[in-house]
């Protein structure tokens, strides 16, 4: 039997890091995880039995990153995929001067922290001429939805973001993969009080998405229900989208999580 691939993720305490990590731990996997939370990472790590190493890591430090992918390479060579998974989200409000810490909490993490985590395995893909970066943006990042300015910006800002990554690669034997995720079942989603059509559970996401990634696909919606979604809400007028979103339900305002 060959040898699993290296997969590196972040965000893998929990919701779809977690389920990425049993995904690939079940194939054979070395895994890099990280995640703010060292001790549910750890006990994930051990109950998948799988090789590799767990890493306390915040993503909007880069020091603590660099770390992490220096022991990790040292260990066990460059991986061969990257998952840019750390997110947060919460819902602002824009007359609110105390949730600007909460947009540029936002916007640090699933933004920034997605170019921390991929730039210190571009160098070493590029010199094997191989590898995958793997970012999750989301379908908030298509169109602005009220009471989530900070999340669809920082989306959208992710989806520019791959997107400039991918065409700089080009040609350079590493792929870069969008995500776009619909409703996931996760903690993320628990605390949304309002309808969440096509939502699917972490473990469904977790199989969709490693598809996505073996094949290398430039971007990707999933579940392909919300892409047909998407797609509607992109062509809508701005005039008649202002109508009828104007009052669509909205993420509690608080702490991003």
């Amino acid at each position: 039997m060959s040898p699993g691939p290296k997969v590196f993720i972040t965000g893998a305490s929990s919701g779809i890091g977690a389920a990425l990590a049993a995904y690939y731990a079940r194939r054979g996997a070395v895994l890099g995880l990280c995640a703010r939370r060292l001790a549910p990472t750890q006990a994930l790590f051990a109950s998948l039995g799988c090789a590799g190493n767990c890493y306390r890591v915040d993503v909007t430090e880069p020091e603590s990153l660099q770390a992490a992918a220096r022991d990790f390479m040292e260990r066990f060579g460059a991986p061969d995929i990257v998952i840019a998974n750390a997110g947060i989200s919460v819902g602002t409000a824009g007359e609110k001067p105390e949730d600007l810490s909460a947009f540029r909490r936002i916007m640090d993490t699933n933004v920034f922290g997605m170019a921390v985590t991929f730039q210190p395995f571009v160098a070493p893909m590029r010199e094997r001429a191989s590898g995958t970066l793997v970012g999750i943006a989301s379908v908030a990042g298509f169109r602005g939805l009220p009471g989530g300015s900070a999340y669809s910006a920082s989306k959208a800002a992710a989806i520019t973001y791959l997107e400039s990554l991918r065409v700089e690669l080009h040609g350079s034997g590493v792929s870069v993969v969008t995500l776009c995720p619909g409703y996931i079942r996760t903690a993320m989603t628990a605390v949304n009080r309002y309808r969440m059509p096509f939502i699917i559970g972490a473990d469904d996401a977790a199989r969709r998405f490693a598809r996505a990634i073996a094949a290398k696909r430039r971007f990707a919606v999933i579940p392909w229900q919300m892409a047909l979604v998407a797609l509607v809400l992109r062509r809508l007028p701005r005039r008649l989208y202002d109508r009828l979103f104007a009052r669509a339900p909205r993420k509690a305002r608080g702490l991003p999580q």
